[in-house]
């Protein structure tokens, strides 16, 4: 999960399964095309399709430069959240990220 080992404080409240959102991000550098299935249903949900991505659902596989948009210290919050899974979860299934 992009931000967890930096130690920037970034929420995962959900334990990284792409259902909460806490772990919401911008790229700065190096947006993938690609996201999962997961992401894109639960962005288009919560209306954050093309304002955020979630870093439990991002894969870096390439330099990237990226902005937490909620942080334990800008929320206020006691942690970040239950420790997320070492990989994706769900299993992902890649689509293109729409324009």
């Amino acid at each position: 999960m992009i931000g967890e080992k930096e130690g920037d404080g970034i929420l995962h409240r959900c334990g990284g399964y792409a259902r909460c959102t806490t772990c919401r991000i911008e790229y700065l550098e190096g947006e993938p095309e690609k996201m999962t299935k997961a992401e894109l249903e639960v962005l288009e949900r919560k209306d954050l399709l093309g304002q955020a991505r979630l870093s439990c659902q991002a894969v870096a596989d390439h330099d990237v430069k990226v902005r937490p948009l909620a942080t334990v210290s800008s929320t206020g919050a006691e942690g970040p959240g239950r420790k997320p899974e070492p990989g994706i979860t769900p299993e992902p299934e890649w689509v293109e990220k729409p324009a």
